[in-house]
């Protein structure tokens, strides 16, 4: 199939924006790979530190002919996604053995929840996080003892750090072992709609808990369709997982062969091995680009556009607004899961999963087929379905057909002919938003505009009753250098209560919005952010505002608000309390949305 011309032109504007960049990283990633494997390297007192504890592993490490795996764990018990990886470790190494090589856990990252944050102190915490992500796994590879790594994680900002971690070592191989979704519970529309009744008042907590814990309810990933699940997806769709691993079960025999088969693979792809894979030779402009064809296939999460940029700003490759715009327009919405649909992602992979998606979109043209991946050359390995087979983990071709058009369509005959993340711009600046759950009659909203400071405002204002006819909830100073960016989640069951009263509503926020936002139309990540003195400081309540989600306009329609001088806001209550004085210095040095709202300098 030839590729489709606005994925070619798009990689190709990729490439060359990139050039000077790029070319200077591989470099560095072919000077690290010549100096050979690492322990060699290091004096015999390195060495014996490192292997003292290693017990019969440590004759085999210290002869240096066999490869050596770093463990990169986010486990905790606290989340229920992390939960699964306690017993990894020890089946990592019990693999590495039988490969022939040995395998330690070179160090452990920290992994939040923004469902635990979610309108909390802590949530300001969260998109800074990714970035401590991949300095603590970047601390834990320093030691240069190992040939290969594989990395233990899953949930919203702890891939995205791994992955800028694994391309500051590019010159490593890195296989991603997933930990896989929760079984399904409670509906998450039924969820959903006990928290519209709790904030309208309807239903008391004891309702509201009873349903949350219907709904998350044992180990494993959440079952919706936000940004940990979209992350799983892009570790398929850019060659990181093994073929069809993203969405098996916690605790299952296939998982645990799996995960054994990934560290078993990594030592391959290791320089003693048999077929040396770099990370940086798997994450090029081309996986990139076929990574935000999935997001869009698939409806994923805003959080991406954020993560996205970053990740690949991180291997030298340079990502803007405009190139998921673009692809946006040509990749068609194959998928209908939880907040696109009532499924959840354990329905969408009986479905066919990532594999069929895979199969249909380069059949269509759609995604780059020439891609180094872990499981081999070329994403065609991808349409494969792994099974256990008397006991052997085999790859067989997946199934051509979806099991259920409901969930999954081909691309030839999909939800929608263009993707669910669009670009905005206009007076107001720049922005994203996710139409992919939203009605086509609620993609222009043109009405005044209710500002305010934080969501707590919003949500007061809405108690007293004071949020009626068509509006536009404006919630600034939220951006990354004002507290961190964070998620404004908590504000979606009173917006939707708004939209069902027959009120025109949309958000505008220089903040983010939940990987699960759904039905409200929410222009977010607006830039330049209201503590930079972008327009969004200078709107007034009752300014006429319009957000065009069909012709990609963000603008202010009353006069003279451009030439008004920006407002200042009081952050002093978001500088102290649960660890944000720490991270002062990330506010202060925070790049814009835009470019990935990093604190690491390109």
């Amino acid at each position: 199939m030839t590729l489709n011309d606005t994925v070619l032109r798009v990689t190709e504007r990729i490439f060359a924006r990139s050039e000077a960049t790029r070319k200077p990283y591989l470099a560095r990633m072919a000077q690290a790979r010549a100096k050979g494997p690492a322990r060699a390297h290091l004096s015999c007192s390195g060495q014996a530190h490192a292997y003292a504890a290693s017990g019969a592993d440590k004759s085999r490490l210290a002869t240096e002919t066999t490869g050596n795996l770093g463990i990169i764990t986010a486990y905790n018990d606290m989340l229920s996604a992390h939960q699964p990886f306690e017993t990894y470790p020890d089946a990592i190494r019990d693999a590495a053995r039988q490969a022939g090589g040995t395998a330690q856990v070179a160090g452990g990252v920290p992994a939040m929840c923004d469902g635990v944050t979610q309108g909390e102190a802590g949530m300001e915490l969260s998109l800074f996080s990714r970035d401590v992500i991949a300095m603590a796994a970047s601390v834990a590879l320093s030691h240069n003892v190992f040939d290969a790594a594989v990395f233990l994680g899953v949930c919203d900002k702890i891939v995205p750090g791994l992955v800028i971690a694994a391309q500051a070592f590019g010159h490593l191989p890195a296989v991603f072992l997933p930990a896989g979704p929760m079984l399904s519970g409670l509906p998450n529309d039924e969820k959903a709609k006990v928290r519209q009744k709790f904030a309208a008042g309807e239903v008391g907590r004891d309702a509201l808990m009873a349903a949350e814990m219907a709904a998350y309810h044992g180990p494993g990933t959440c079952t919706f369709y936000g940004t940990a699940n979209t992350n799983q997806m892009l570790m398929e769709f850019m060659g990181l997982h093994l073929p069809g691993a993203s969405f098996v079960a916690p605790n299952t025999p296939l998982r645990d062969a799996l995960t054994r088969a990934g560290a078993k693979r990594a030592l391959t792809l290791s320089a003693m091995g048999q077929n040396y894979t770099p990370v940086c030779d798997i994450l090029d402009e081309k996986a990139f680009v076929n990574g935000i064809v999935g997001l869009h296939a698939t409806g994923g999460s805003t959080n991406l556009l954020i993560h996205l940029v970053a990740m690949a700003r991180a291997g030298g490759i340079v990502l803007d607004w405009e190139d998921f715009s673009d692809l946006s327009e040509v990749t068609p919405l194959m998928a209908r899961v939880y907040p696109n649909g009532l499924a959840d992602v354990n329905h969408f992979h009986a479905a066919g999963g990532l594999g069929y998606m895979i199969g249909e979109l380069l059949d269509a043209g759609l995604l780059h087929p020439d891609t180094r991946t872990v499981g081999g050359d070329g994403l065609e390995n991808y349409t494969t379905e792994p099974k256990l087979i008397d006991g052997d983990l085999v790859w067989q071709p997946g199934d051509r057909d979806t099991l259920n058009t409901k969930i999954l369509r081909p691309a030839g005959d999909p939800f929608q002919p263009t993707g669910g993340l669009k670009r905005l711009s206009g007076s107001l600046g720049t922005a994203v938003i996710k139409v992919s759950a939203v009605s086509p009659e609620h993609h222009i909203v043109e009405a005044p505009a209710r500002v305010f400071a934080d969501q707590d405002a919003v949500k007061t204002a809405f108690k007293a009753g004071e949020l009626t006819g068509d509006v536009i909830i404006v919630v600034r100073f939220q951006g990354p250098k004002a507290n961190g960016m964070p998620e404004l989640h908590s504000l979606t069951p009173l917006l939707s209560i708004l939209q069902g009263r027959g009120q025109k509503v949309a958000l505008v926020t220089d903040g983010r919005m939940s990987g699960a936002s759904g039905k409200v139309p929410a222009a977010i990540h607006v830039c330049p952010e209201a503590l930079d003195g972008g327009p969004i400081a200078k709107l007034r309540d009752g300014d006429i505002l319009r957000v065009d989600a069909t012709a990609g306009v963000l603008d202010i329609l009353s006069p003279d608000v451009i030439t008004r001088k920006a407002v200042q806001a009081d952050l002093s209550a978001n500088q102290h309390g649960t660890g944000r004085e720490l991270f002062a210095a990330f506010r202060n040095t925070v790049g814009s949305a835009d470019t990935g709202a990093t604190v690491f300098g390109v």
